[in-house]
C-alpha cells in the first residue's frame, strides 16, 4: 500500500545523551529515520537533548527541539506543533517508556496523537515481564521459569521458589540497568531494592538462571500486510550470563545447524505476530541449551535497537529508514533495497562474509571497581570487522579495539592466573583463552570451564598453533606462504613483526615485495547475486578486488574508532560534516572507521566507506589503492592523528594543519617554549622521564599540582596532588615512568576559572567560534565540565584577551581548520592550558548554540578554502543562553566516587538552550537527570575555604523557602552569620546521620565540598547514597549557585520550548 496521506507532520523522539546501554547507534537510526521522513514529503519535529548528535542539526527535520526529554516537556512541544503522529521505536528505551507516559497520563488522546511504528498494546506486551511471558505460552514457546514482583517483600518469598543462582532484571530499563545475578538469600535483598528502584513501574522479574546456555539473536522486520523478514541472525561468543552488549558477537550465527537455524527464524515470526508490532524492527533473544538444543525466549525488544544498528552495518540493510517507511504506510515488496537498486527490501539478506563485534571498556577510568562483567552492561562502545573467515574478522577486530593490543599479544603464563581469568567474566577472557592453549590446554579443558563453543575455541586453538609456527620457522628469513596464511588468518603486521622479532616496516616491506596485500570486496545485502551501487567496502586477503579506485578527486576521512570515556560521539559528528562538505565541493569522499554504532558508517555518508581498523597498516593500504588527494586526521580525535607521522612517512597528503604543528601543540617542551616566546603566561611546569626527577623537580613546581603521563585522551590518569607523598602514591600506582613516557607536572590554579575556545584559522584569518565558561573551578576535566555560552561573567578586558592569544596561537601554529584552546583565569590574569589543533567534543555544542555548521567550514578550510571565500569572517553574537551539562555512568560502577577531578568520566552530553542563563541551567540539569527540587530539605556542608561564600548562597535558598541541614562545622559557621540550619552527624560521628535522612527521602538537594583526601573518603557514603537516590548533588561553590538561580527559575513554572530554528 502507497504512504499514508491521512497524516503530515510526525514528531520523533530522540533517546537523550549517550549512556552505557544506550549509545550512537540511536544517532544513526535517528538520522535515518528523519532524513526518510522528510524524504517522503513529512514534516519531521525531532525532540533530543543531546547536541552531539547528527540527527539534532537542524537540516534534518523541520522543527529541531534540543529539549529535556520528558512528559511535560513533550506535551509542551505536542501543543505547540500539534504532530499528527509519533514515532517511538526509533529512540531506544527512553523515548518507548515516554510514548507509555503519554499514553497513561492521556496526553496523546488529548491531542488526538496517534502513535506509529507499535501501538502502545504491543509496547506494553512486549515490556511488561508478566504480559510477555503469558503471550509466549500462548505460542507454545517457553521462557525461563520465572516470577513477577513489585515490592521486596514478595520478592524475597519468591526468589526462594526459583532458586540459586537466580536472574533478577527489572521492567522497562535500558543497558540492563538493575539487572543482577543472586547467588544467595543473603545478597538478595540488596540487588532486589535496586532493582526494583531502577524499574519505573517498580516491576521486577525472578528468572530462573540458564547461564552457560548459548545465546542468540534474530533482527526481525515486519510490514502492515504481515510480510515478515529475517534481516541477521547474531551469535554470543560468551554463554549466557553476561549482557548481550557486552559479548562479543558474531554474524551470521555460527554453530547453529540450518535445522536449528529455522526453528529461531519460526519462533521469531511468531513471536512479532504474537506481541502486535504493527511495522519496523524488533530484535528477539533466545537461549539454546547446548547438551540437548532446548530453546528458551530472552526477551524481545519492540523497537530499533542497539543490536539492530550492528545488523544493518554486518549486512547493508538500512532497519531504521525502512522502519521508518514501513511506519507510514509502505510495505517491504514497494520499497527499494538501496545497495542493489534491482531488488526489494522484502528480500532477506545473505551475508558471504563473517561480522565480529566486541565491546570496548573503560574500566581503567574506574579503578575501584572490579572489572567484572554480568547482566548489566558495563561497555561504552564497540567496534566491528568484516572478513572472509571468523579468524580473519576476529584478528581485526582485535586491533580495532584501540587499546594496547594488536591481536593475541597479551600474554601471561602463569596457568593459575589463566585459570581463574578464564573462569570469571573478566572482559580481557578473550585473550587468556589464547594464553590457555599456549600453556597447553585443550578445548574440551577449555569448554567445560568457559562454556565457550568449541567451533570458537578451536578456531583460537588454530590461530594460536599458526603463532607457533611462523616463531618457529620465520627467524633470519620470512616465509612468503607463511605469510601469506598468516594475513589470511587476520594477523596484522605488527603482531608478525612481534613474533619474528622484525619491526613492522619490514614485514611490510616483504608482504608489498611477494604482492601479499588485500583485496577489497563489497557488502551488498545478497552474497554477489546482484550487481551494489552502493561502494561499502571491506579488506581480505583474497583474489578479487571489487573497489574500483577512480580518478575523481578524492579526500580520505579518518573515523574516530570505537565510542569511549574521552572520545565519544562529538568526533564522529564532524567527520559525518566533513563528508557532507566535501561531498557538495565535489569531492569524491572515503570514510575509514570501524564502529557500527555511527552515521559515519552508514553506507550513504560518504561516497565509499571502508570498515575497517583504524591502524597504520590497514589505512595505508587503503590509501595505497585508492590514492586519495588529502587524507583529514583532525576530526576523529585522538585516534587518527596518532596516525598522522606514520601515514605521512607512507606518502599521504596530510591536509589541513601538519604533523608539526601538531606536534608542536602536543610536545611540552616545544609548546612551553613557543608559549614564551608569544609572552603567554603558563602555571608553572616539568616533564620529568623518572619517577626520582619528578620527586625533585615537584619543588620546584609547588603544591597543589596536575601530574598526568604526556600524549593522553580524556585527561587518562591524571590527577590533582597536594603533597610529595600523594606525588609519591600517583607514582607508584598510576603510571609508569620512562624516556618514553614522561610524566607532565603543571601548577594547579586553586579556584581558577576555567575557559574554552573554539576558533577556525585559515593560515591568514581566525575566527573565534565560541568561547565557553565552565562553571566549576579549575580541576575539573573540560569534558566533564558544565560549560556555558556566551560566558557570564568574564569582564571584556579578559575576553579581548583570550581573543587576541587565541588568534595570535593560531597564526603562529600555522592551523588550517579547527583549533581548542583552554585557559584558566586566575586573579585577572590569563593562563594557558593547553591547545589542540584539531577538533573537539565542544563543536557540535557550539555549531547548536551559535547556529553555524563549523565542521562543515573547517573542512573547506582544510582542502585550501579561505574563510572570507566562505563568507564566516565575524565572530557571531547571540542573545540566548546555551548550557552544556555532562552525564556520567557511575549508577553501573558500585564502588567509585562521584567526585568529578581532571580525569574525564563522562560518557555524554546534554544542552540546555533558552533566553536567560538559569532557564537554560535548568533545562540542562533535568535533561541529565538532575530534577532540581522547588522546595524541601537543601544539606549544605564545606570545606572551610569555602564557608564564606555559603553565606549568600544559604540566604538564597532560606529565600525560596528550603531548611538548611547542615554538619557541626558549617552550622557553627552558619549560626555566627545568623543563618539558621539543623545539625546532622557526619557519617563518621553514629547515627542519625546525613546518609540516613537521604535514605530516608529527607534531604532534596546536596552541596558539599572536599579537600583532603580524609574528607573525600568520609563523604563517599553521601555521593553514592545520593546517586542512588536520585538526589541532586553539587560539588563545587559555582555549581551550587548556579543551581539556586535555576531552582527560583523553576518556582516560577514558566519553563517554555523553542525549536533551534527560531533562535537563529
Amino acid at each position: 500500500m502507497p504512504k499514508r496521506t491521512d497524516i503530515n507532520s510526525i514528531l520523533i523522539i530522540g533517546s537523550g545523551p549517550i549512556v552505557i546501554g544506550q549509545a550512537c547507534e540511536f544517532d544513526y537510526s535517528g538520522t535515518q529515520a528523519c532524513k526518510a521522513l522528510k524524504e517522503e514529503g513529512y514534516k519531521v519535529i525531532l525532540v533530543n537533548s543531546n547536541p552531539a548528535t547528527i540527527m539534532t542539526d537542524p537540516d534534518f527535520s523541520d522543527r529541531t527541539y534540543v529539549e529535556p526529554l520528558n512528559v511535560s516537556t513533550l506535551e509542551k512541544i505536542i501543543e505547540r506543533e500539534r504532530p499528527d503522529a509519533i514515532l517511538p521505536t526509533i529512540g531506544g528505551q527512553t523515548a518507548l517508556n515516554l510514548a507509555m507516559d503519554l499514553d497513561s497520563k492521556g496526553i496523546l488522546e488529548k491531542y488526538g496523537v496517534e502513535l506509529i511504528g507499535a501501538k502502545i498494546g504491543a509496547i506494553d506486551k512486549a515490556e511488561n515481564r508478566e504480559r510477555f511471558k503469558e503471550a509466549m505460552q500462548s505460542i507454545g514457546l517457553r521462557i525461563p521459569n520465572s516470577v513477577v514482583i513489585n515490592n521486596l517483600q514478595d520478592g524475597l518469598k519468591l526468589i526462594k521458589k526459583i532458586g540459586f543462582p537466580a536472574i533478577i532484571r527489572p521492567s522497562f530499563t535500558l543497558g540492563g540497568t538493575g539487572a543482577s545475578v543472586a547467588y544467595s538469600i543473603k545478597e538478595s535483598e540488596t540487588l532486589l531494592r535496586n532493582a526494583l528502584n531502577a524499574s519505573p513501574i517498580s516491576e521486577v522479574q525472578i528468572d530462573e538462571s540458564i547461564i552457560g546456555w548459548k545465546e542468540f539473536e534474530l533482527e526481525v522486520v515486519r510490514d502492515s500486510k504481515d510480510n515478515v523478514i529475517i534481516i541477521c541472525s547474531i551469535e554470543n561468543f560468551d554463554p549466557m550470563g553476561i549482557h548481550t552488549g557486552d559479548s562479543i558477537t558474531v554474524a551470521p550465527a555460527q554453530t547453529l545447524s540450518d535445522k536449528q537455524y529455522q526453528l529461531l527464524r519460526n519462533y521469531s515470526i511468531d513471536i512479532i505476530r504474537e506481541i502486535g508490532v504493527d511495522t519496523g524492527g524488533s530484535n528477539i533473544q533466545f537461549g539454546v541449551n547446548p547438551e540437548d538444543g532446548e530453546v528458551v525466549v530472552i526477551e524481545m525488544n519492540p523497537r530499533v535497537s542497539r543490536s539492530s544498528a550492528l545488523a544493518s552495518k554486518a549486512t547493508g540493510y538500512p532497519i531504521a529508514k525502512i522502519a521508518a517507511k514501513l511506519a507510514v504506510g509502505y510495505t517491504l515488496d514497494e520499497l527499494p533495497n538501496d545497495i542493489t537498486l534491482d531488488t526489494p527490501a522484502s528480500f532477506e539478506p545473505t551475508l558471504d562474509y563473517v561480522v565480529v563485534k566486541i565491546p570496548r571498556f573503560t574500566f581503567e577510568k574506574f579503578p575501584q571497581t572490579k572489572p567484572e562483567l554480568g547482566t548489566q552492561m558495563k561497555s561504552v562502545g564497540e567496534i566491528m570487522s568484516i572478513g572472509s573467515t571468523f579468524k580473519e574478522a576476529l584478528g581485526k577486530a582485535m586491533r580495532s579495539l584501540e587499546t594496547d593490543n594488536l591481536g593475541f599479544d597479551l600474554i601471561e603464563n602463569d596457568k593459575n592466573k589463566i585459570l581463574d581469568v578464564l573462569a570469571s567474566n573478566n572482559p580481557k577472557k578473550l585473550w587468556y583463552l589464547a594464553n590457555a592453549f599456549r600453556v597447553g590446554m585443550t578445548t574440551e579443558e577449555i569448554y567445560k570451564i568457559t562454556n565457550i563453543d568449541e567451533w570458537f575455541l578451536n578456531n583460537i586453538r588454530e590461530m594460536i598453533e599458526l603463532e607457533l609456527k611462523i616463531k618457529s620457522i620465520c627467524g633470519s628469513t620470512l616465509d612468503e606462504e607463511l605469510i601469506s596464511i598468516a594475513k589470511r588468518n587476520g594477523f596484522s603486521d605488527a603482531i608478525i613483526s612481534y613474533l619474528v622479532g622484525k619491526n613492522e616496516e619490514e614485514v611490510r616491506d616483504f608482504r608489498l615485495a611477494h604482492n601479499i596485500f588485500p583485496s577489497y570486496k563489497m557488502v551488498d545485502t545478497c552474497a554477489a547475486e546482484f550487481e551494489a551501487f552502493t561502494p561499502y567496502l571491506y579488506s581480505t586477503y583474497q583474489s578479487e578486488d571489487e573497489s574500483n579506485p577512480t580518478n575523481q578527486k578524492k579526500i580520505a576521512i579518518l573515523g574516530g574508532g570505537p565510542n569511549r570515556i574521552g572520545q565519544g560521539i562529538e568526533f564522529d559528528y564532524c567527520c559525518v560534516h566533513a563528508s557532507f562538505s566535501l561531498k557538495d565541493d565535489g569531492y569524491q569522499t572515503l570514510m575509514i572507521n570501524c564502529n557500527p554504532e555511527t552515521v559515519s558508517t552508514d553506507y550513504d555518508t560518504s561516497d565509499k566507506l571502508y570498515f575497517e581498523p583504524l591502524t597504520a597498516e590497514d589505512t595505508i593500504s587503503i590509501i595505497n589503492k585508492e590514492k586519495p588527494d588529502g587524507v583529514i586526521v583532525h576530526l576523529g580525535g585522538q585516534t587518527p592523528l596518532k596516525l598522522a607521522l606514520d601515514l605521512e612517512k607512507a606518502g599521504a597528503n596530510i591536509i589541513g594543519t601538519s604533523a608539526d604543528s601538531i606536534d608542536l601543540a602536543e610536545d611540552r617542551e616545544r609548546f612551553k617554549n613557543l608559549m614564551e616566546e608569544l609572552d603567554i603566561l603558563q602555571p608553572e611546569s616539568r616533564l620529568a622521564k623518572s619517577s626520582e626527577e619528578a620527586l625533585k623537580l615537584s619543588s620546584e613546581v609547588g603544591y597543589p599540582m596536575i601530574v598526568r603521563p604526556s600524549y593522553v585522551l580524556g585527561g587518562r590518569a591524571m590527577e590533582i596532588v597536594y603533597s610529595k607523598d600523594d606525588l609519591k602514591q600517583y607514582l607508584d600506582e598510576a603510571v609508569s615512568v620512562s624516556n618514553k613516557r614522561p610524566v607532565l607536572m603543571d601548577r594547579f590554579l586553586n579556584d581558577a576559572k576555567e575557559v574554552d575556545v573554539d576558533a577556525i584559522c585559515d593560515g591568514e584569518d581566525v575566527v573565534i567560534c565560541g568561547i565557553l565558561e565552565h562553571i566549576e573551578e579549575a580541576g575539573v576535566h573540560s569534558g566533564d565540565s558544565t560549560m556555558v555560552l556566551p560566558p557570564y561573567s568574564l569582564d571584556k578586558k579578559i575576553l579581548d584577551q583570550i581573543v587576541t592569544k587565541s588568534k595570535l596561537i593560531a597564526i603562529r601554529l600555522k592551523v588550517r581548520g579547527l583549533l581548542n584552546i583552554q585557559y584558566a583565569i586566575k586573579d585577572h590574569e590569563v593562563f594557558i592550558i593547553e591547545v589542540n589543533p584539531r577538533a573537539s567534543r565542544t563543536v557540535p555544542f557550539i555549531s547548536k548554540a551559535i547556529g553555524v555548521p563549523i565542521a562543515k567550514i573547517a573542512s573547506k578550510v582544510m582542502t585550501g578554502k579561505k574563510l572570507t571565500e566562505l563568507n564566516f569572517t565575524e565572530e557571531v553574537v547571540v542573545s540566548h543562553y546555551a548550557v552544556k551539562e555532562s552525564v556520567f555512568p557511575f549508577i553501573k560502577f558500585p564502588d567509585v566516587d562521584t567526585l568529578l577531578g581532571p580525569e574525564m568520566k563522562s560518557t555524554g552530553e546534554v544542552m540546555g538552550i533558552d533566553n536567560t542563563l538559569p532557564a537554560a541551567f535548568a533545562k540542562a540539569q533535568i535533561a541529565a537527570g538532575n530534577n532540581l527540587p522547588v522546595e524541601g530539605n537543601a544539606f549544605v556542608s564545606v570545606k572551610d575555604d569555602d564557608k564564606p561564600k555559603i553565606i549568600k548562597l544559604c540566604k538564597q535558598l532560606i529565600s525560596l523557602g528550603f531548611n538548611i541541614i547542615s554538619t557541626q562545622g558549617t552550622h557553627k559557621f552558619l549560626s555566627n552569620h545568623s543563618i539558621d540550619s539543623q545539625i546532622i552527624n557526619k557519617v563518621k560521628e553514629g547515627h542519625p546521620n546525613i546518609v540516613d535522612l537521604i535514605k530516608e527521602n529527607k534531604i532534596d538537594i546536596l552541596m558539599n565540598t572536599t579537600l583532603t583526601k580524609k574528607e573525600i573518603l568520609e563523604s563517599f557514603s553521601i555521593r553514592r547514597t545520593a546517586l542512588t537516590r536520585q538526589v541532586p548533588y553539587f560539588t563545587t561553590i559555582a555549581g551550587s549557585f548556579a543551581a539556586v538561580d535555576a531552582i527560583a527559575y523553576l518556582q516560577k513554572g514558566e519553563i517554555n520550548v523553542k525549536p533551534l530554528q527560531e533562535y537563529f
